[in-house]
């Protein structure tokens, strides 16, 4: 009863035991960051009133490019805070199936695909705004891809 079920060594090759402390964290700042940001103007846009949004956010995001209508203006402004709130949806689950494979099986470089499809979903997400978020998550899955796995030997 004292043999290992899970990994026989007949035939079967011991996984690496390997830290992904680094990518975990990116990825942790990535998540948080695009949390703050992403469904910050979510929320505040999609919870703003018509009069509210005119006299402040309209002059921000419009600038001198005020051709629009304010009707227009403020529905443009909600649907762009919809497309915000959901592309945070979308980069949080992606965030998650990439941590759960990082913590599961970090060996394996399937979690670095993940990471990169967050950092894309949150790029084209968010219109190339969110760069800034999305580079944590492409710095993830490159440190995924390009970090040896170590068996635990000090060489």
């Amino acid at each position: 009863m004292t043999a290992n079920r899970r990994w026989p060594t007949e035939g079967h090759h011991v996984p690496p035991a390997t830290s992904r402390r680094a990518e975990l964290w990116l990825t942790g700042v990535g998540a948080v960051l695009a949390v703050v940001f992403l469904g910050g103007f979510s929320v505040v846009v999609n919870r703003i009133d018509q009069t509210t949004y005119l006299e402040v956010v309209r002059p921000v995001l419009l600038g001198e490019a005020d051709h629009l209508t304010a009707a227009e203006a403020f529905e443009a402004g909600r649907t762009l805070g919809a497309w915000f709130g959901f592309t945070l949806l979308l980069v949080l689950a992606l965030a998650a199936v990439a941590v759960l494979s990082l913590r599961r099986r970090p060996w394996r470089r399937r979690s670095g695909w993940w990471l990169l499809a967050a950092g894309l979903v949150c790029l084209v997400g968010s219109q190339l705004i969110a760069y800034p978020i999305a580079f944590f998550f492409f710095l993830g899955a490159g440190l995924t891809a390009v970090r040896p796995v170590r068996d635990g030997s000090p060489s």
